[in-house]
């Protein structure tokens, strides 16, 4: 994908007042603003919209600003990142493996849909990105594909969930512009697949969380695509326009409250794919 902001890009930095003119390489390097309270955050997101109207936004919430070795904020798709309690890119046998367990699911995901004669199972039969969009969504494997998600509230929800939040931020990513369910951009070398829009009804989750996924245009399909890029050419950070880290303060209850766990993962009325994704799951330890 191409870097966000060869062209101005106006966000805010730890230091300083107000927005200003910055690159994608200081928003990376920063360690971020810090937002009070959910309608200050709300405020900086609105400012930034408006000051660079050429980029949708789209959040995703983490508990911590992961960094690579050089001290850069880093957003990678799961398939691409760091084995366990490792640094850098992990290597060609580790990728292998995982694509091979990718390309297992998602027969498994094409043969649940069609064996339960859910909606859209042709359209999942036949498009990758759609299969790929189901197993990371509901964590069945990783995949070339980024969680992400329209809305501010589950982003900063997601973001400062548990206690195991040691640095919770949310990250706001500038992506072209959307149409339809899968927006697909060549000049930026990404594209963005609205869940509504692809996911059968059955399937909660996506709706509740309003969720959007970003991945590679064209997808990496493969170990050997993938190996003709260098790690850094995949790595969403070079969508970052803008970083904010929540303090222990940030939600107010009687006003603002976080969504909370079993709103955003509603379980007992997505039992149908939580099953599914359970048995896919159980299939691919046995492989």
């Amino acid at each position: 994908m191409n870097t966000i902001g060869k062209r101005k890009l106006l966000s805010f930095l730890s230091e300083g007042e107000g927005i200003s003119t910055v690159t994608n390489y200081q928003v990376r390097r920063d360690e971020g603003r810090v937002a009070p309270s959910f309608p200050e955050l709300v405020e900086f997101v609105a400012r930034l919209s408006f000051y660079n109207p050429e980029h949708v936004l789209l959040f995703r919430g983490q508990n911590n600003d992961w960094k690579n070795i050089r001290g850069n904020s880093s957003i990678k798709p799961s398939i691409f990142r760091p084995e366990s309690g490792r640094r850098g890119s992990p290597g060609k046998a580790v990728l292998i493996r995982r694509y091979r367990k990718l390309h297992k699911a998602e027969e498994l995901i094409a043969d649940a849909f069609a064996m339960e004669g859910l909606i859209g199972r042709e359209r999942i039969a036949r498009h990758r990105i759609l299969r790929w969009a189901i197993l990371q969504h509901y964590e069945i494997c990783d995949t070339p594909l980024l969680d992400v998600t329209h809305s501010l509230r589950v982003a900063a929800s997601f973001a400062t969930q548990g206690d195991h939040s040691p640095n919770p931020v949310v990250c706001v990513l500038g992506v072209p512009a959307l149409g339809g369910s899968i927006s697909a951009s060549s000049e930026h070398g990404m594209q963005t697949i609205r869940l509504s829009s692809i996911c059968p009804p059955q399937a909660r989750r996506p709706y509740f969380q309003e969720g959007y996924l970003v991945g590679e245009y064209p997808e990496l399909m493969s170990f050997y695509e993938k190996s003709r890029y260098a790690p850094h050419e995949i790595d969403f950070g070079q969508r970052l326009l803008a970083k904010f880290r929540l303090p222990t303060t940030f939600w107010e209850p009687d006003h603002f409250p976080p969504i909370p766990k079993t709103a955003l993962y509603p379980d007992a009325r997505d039992h149908f794919l939580i099953e599914i994704a359970r048995q896919i799951k159980e299939q691919l330890q046995q492989n």
